[in-house]
């Protein structure tokens, strides 16, 4: 039997560009708030990544092989996944639940320590800047897990949301 290992989310986000090809797309948010069930994560040990809300599953991704495909970012209580689907790109957004916010930090490092034994995660520091360091400055990604060869971007400058998103998920 194959064994597995959950985290509770307090919200799951899934980001689908719109199939008119144009620039309008959505996100479709779930929430594990009020009287809806609670939204759970699983990494199930054959190499899945599965999200479910009560009975429902909500997204089944491969992790074995996934680097290829798959790009994985941490940021605080946050993982955001970016994956393409019959050429098509698609977003997911994790953020974890906890009864504190250092208790989510500590459930999303325990579901990356997980996903990194698949494919290599990117942890981006939510740590303030220093008082030498511009506000403008972004720092560089730290890549932890297997080494990928490709040197992180450093951006610096004001940037939009889409570029950062595109930085972000690199």
């Amino acid at each position: 039997m194959a064994t597995s290992l959950t985290w509770r989310l307090k919200r799951y986000g899934r980001f689908i560009p719109n199939s008119t090809k144009t620039v309008d797309t959505a996100w479709k948010m779930f929430d594990a708030n009020g009287n809806k069930p609670q939204i759970v994560l699983t990494i199930v040990e054959y190499g899945y990544l599965m999200v479910f809300q009560g009975q429902e599953s909500l997204d089944t991704i491969p992790l074995l092989g996934g680097s290829d495909f798959l790009k994985v970012q941490q940021r605080t209580d946050n993982l955001m996944l970016r994956f393409t689907v019959t050429g098509e790109s698609r977003m997911i957004r994790m953020q974890f639940d906890g009864s504190s916010r250092a208790e989510a930090i500590k459930q999303c490092s325990s579901a990356v320590e997980k996903l990194m034994e698949y494919l290599p995660v990117i942890t981006q520091d939510d740590a303030l800047p220093t008082p030498n360091q511009p506000p403008t400055e972004v720092s560089a990604p730290v890549i932890q897990g297997k080494a990928v060869g490709v040197e992180p971007e450093v951006v610096q400058g004001s940037l939009s949301i889409k570029r950062l998103t595109q930085v972000l998920i690199k």
